[in-house]
């Protein structure tokens, strides 16, 4: 496989995980030392070498926040430049989940309800979801 090109968007899958009612959604502080770090968003991550979207959602959730979703559906996607790197973001809406979300990053987790969204800083990419969950 050829190297990809250092302009080409970072393909990252994230996960809007509602609680069971539906009313919240599971957000992620991202540690400080990472890009946009300081912020909250949807947890999630990078897709590796010739992982699938659906798989390597599975994979992020059991290695990040120590759920594996049972029930998911992709939801938008989104292209940004941070002017840094461009990131192209895959977002699934994930219904049912087994196991108990944890911070296996040792990430702060919050549930929120979809109405207080706003009160949380999320980088300019996640920016797109929240309009579409929270409307």
């Amino acid at each position: 496989m050829p190297p990809i090109p250092a302009d080409s968007p970072i393909h990252v899958v994230a996960a809007v995980i509602y609680s069971e009612d539906q009313s919240e959604v599971l957000l992620a502080l991202r540690p400080a030392h990472l890009h946009q770090g300081g912020l909250w968003e949807f947890p999630g991550g990078k897709l590796e070498a010739g992982e699938t979207v659906g798989s390597a959602l599975i994979r992020e959730l059991q290695e990040e926040i120590a759920i594996t979703p049972t029930l998911y559906q992709p939801l938008l996607k989104i292209e940004h430049d941070y002017g840094d790197k461009q990131v192209l973001l895959d977002v699934w809406a994930v219904t049912a989940y087994s196991g108990q979300p944890e911070g296996l990053e040792d990430q702060r987790l919050e549930w929120v309800r979809l109405e207080h969204l706003d009160n949380f800083e999320f980088p300019a990419a996640n920016r797109r979801i929240v309009e579409q969950i929270a409307s």
